[in-house]
């Protein structure tokens, strides 16, 4: 293998390392396999990794304008749950003054808010693993809707008490402060799906092929869209006060439910594995050669009972029977495997809840199984490249409300809001960058190597997230720790936070696409430990964060993280050169198998 990616001694299949392109000219590759699907568009025929099964029904065959509307609504979802992240960005004292709360008391109901959603994550992947998103998708906005209405209840009170005690808590503040501590763990809740879930649908809707350009869209609505949160709320607190953040997070995530309950159906589909292409990459031939009659080889990802239950549903033949609208799962029964003769379901069926399980996994199987991915290092990279951002990201989005606000600045929250447009234009940037880096290189990268894949082809996109991240977090610690003396304009240290959340987008794009690509089958569970690292991690930089700079100044503080986090990057070079062998390894060696949790 070229570029420095070291091959399995054994010389085995490797889950993830497929077979690119199905070019005539290059007789070593596809060229003769004709029952392998291709996308034909373009000018070389690339073959679509995992192949779509016969199923009119299965997501993959979807048309592609339907498969993008679906993720253009799912984002938009997403950007009003995780604008609930930083919604009191902007309005650290307007209610430190409102409660008579210290300023880390403040920053910390972004620690609750962080907290509900990493704990939330853990009881929802399981119901996503078996029952399918679409549930979830639905009871996070829900859960989105009443949170924001109860957050912005929380504030109003009679706030009128003796002028000598003010600077003591009363007993208002505090049981509606407690009421607001509660209502953003919710919030949090609310949040869970979209974070655990939105880039594991991509990987249910689009070949490899496709996934680069949607996941950076994703991320950037995940992780971007929140930071043109407090503009708005900086002139929606100056104007009607700033309960009405949430009431107005609320109203619109009324406006958005229904385009999700009509036309976002379940994207999590049960197929045969044979299709599973990418688990099988150097036996496609062999897979999915008819004289197999659709029986699947033991090199497939799924268990065996799985893969028993597969054939008997192929070998049946027997359509689906219509279903009709079902709200709650009436039986346990599996999703039948669909084939060319399954009817395309109806735009009632569509609209289903629960269309059948996809796992014969039990719940309390599937709730531990994230855990011992913590013993495979390609999964310790993808918590630390990503996790350690946010939390830098989440960090200084609490400092820079601080700066500005208190002297020599005295800014309200209506112009401190403004600061947010620059890492709003960060997060832009780094979609930019990477939408237009992710697919070309991989497929760049794949032609240099005979039409074959490897998911590290997508660890290039941390050069330019190092380039960024490293300017912005070094520029920021030193010239945001002279900006108080009037060395530097404020616009200099929001330049540098700008190139920090560009960075931090552009590496939450690449650990997700490598995971998708290199562990399909624990995308899930994968996204699930990075969610709860980057929570736990983030939730306590909220807490301490503020003490931190204050004792240690910011000049010291940022020079160490910011050389934590070029530290971090460097370790992706030994997955460029393991990642091979790291795949291979734990194919042969299931981590989850070993717990018996597979």
């Amino acid at each position: 293998m070229g570029f420095a990616i070291l091959e399995p001694r054994g010389h085995e299949p490797v889950p993830g390392t497929t077979k690119y392109f199905d070019d005539p000219n290059r007789p070593q590759e596809a060229a003769g396999e004709v029952h392998l699907k291709c996308d034909t568009s373009g000018g070389v025929p690339i073959i679509l990794v995992p192949q779509p099964s016969d199923d009119p029904n299965d997501p993959l065959n979807w048309p592609l304008w339907k498969r993008d509307l679906i993720t253009f609504i799912l984002c938009l979802a997403a950007i009003l749950a995780t604008a609930l992240g930083a919604i009191l960005a902007s309005n650290t004292l307007v209610l430190s003054a409102w409660y008579t709360a210290k300023l880390q008391n403040v920053a910390g109901l972004t620690g609750y808010y962080l907290l509900g959603a990493g704990c939330a994550a853990i009881f929802f992947v399981p119901s996503g693993r078996i029952w399918g998103k679409r549930h979830l998708f639905l009871l996070g906005i829900l859960i989105v809707i009443l949170s924001s209405v109860w957050g912005g209840a929380a504030g109003n009170f009679n706030h009128s008490k003796d002028p000598e005690l003010s600077y003591l808590q009363s007993e208002p503040q505090k049981n509606h402060y407690r009421s607001l501590i509660a209502a953003r763990v919710f919030q949090g809740v609310g949040t869970a799906p979209f974070e655990s879930l939105l880039n594991a649908a991509v990987g249910d809707m689009y070949c490899v092929h496709q996934r680069g350009i949607r996941m950076a869209f994703t991320n950037l609505a995940v992780f971007g869209g929140a930071f043109f949160t407090p503009v708005v709320v900086g002139k929606i607190t100056h104007t009607i006060g700033w309960q009405w953040s949430f009431y107005l997070v609320a109203i619109f995530s009324a406006v958005v439910f229904p385009a999700v309950f009509l036309f976002c159906p379940e994207t999590a589909y049960r197929r045969d594995a044979k299709y599973n292409t990418d688990g099988i990459m150097n036996q496609e031939k062999d897979v999915l050669s008819p004289e197999l009659n659709g029986t699947a080889t033991a090199t497939t990802t799924t268990t065996t009972k799985e893969a028993e239950a597969q054939s008997e549903a192929a070998a049946d033949g027997v359509p689906a029977r219509r279903t009709g609208f079902v709200l709650f799962p009436k039986t346990s029964a599996m999703q039948p495997i669909g084939d060319a003769n399954t009817p395309r379901k109806t735009f009632v069926e569509s609209m289903s809840l629960f269309d059948g399980r996809k796992t014969h996994e039990r719940y309390w199987v599937l709730f531990l199984r994230p855990f011992p991915l913590i013993l495979n290092p390609a999964f310790i990279w993808s918590c630390l490249i990503q996790g350690t951002m946010i939390g830098w990201t989440i960090f200084i989005g609490v400092i820079v409300a601080v700066i500005f606000i208190g002297p020599p600045f005295f800014w309200g929250e209506e112009r401190t809001g403004f600061t947010y447009v620059a890492p709003f234009l960060g997060a832009v940037l780094g979609f930019i960058i990477s939408g237009l880096l992710a697919d070309p290189t991989a497929r760049m990268l794949t032609r240099r190597n005979n039409g074959i894949y490897e998911p590290e082809f997508r660890l290039v996109l941390v050069l330019p997230m190092l380039i960024t991240a490293g300017i912005g977090l070094y520029g920021f610690g030193i010239t945001s720790d002279r900006l108080l003396s009037g060395a530097y304009s404020y616009l200099v240290p929001l330049t540098f936070f700008a190139l920090e959340v560009g960075g931090m987008v552009i590496g939450t794009v690449a650990s997700s696409l490598y995971i998708v690509d290199a562990y399909r089958d624990l995308t899930v569970e994968g996204f699930t430990l990075m969610i709860i690292f980057k929570n736990v991690f983030s939730c306590v930089l909220t807490f301490y964060a503020y003490d931190w700079v204050i004792g240690g100044g910011f000049q010291k503080v940022f020079m160490i993280v910011a050389s934590l986090q070029m530290g971090i990057c460097v370790l992706t070079i030994p997955l460029w050169i393991f990642g091979k062998r790291i795949r291979a390894f734990y194919a042969r060696n299931d981590l989850l198998a070993l717990t018996g949790l597979r």
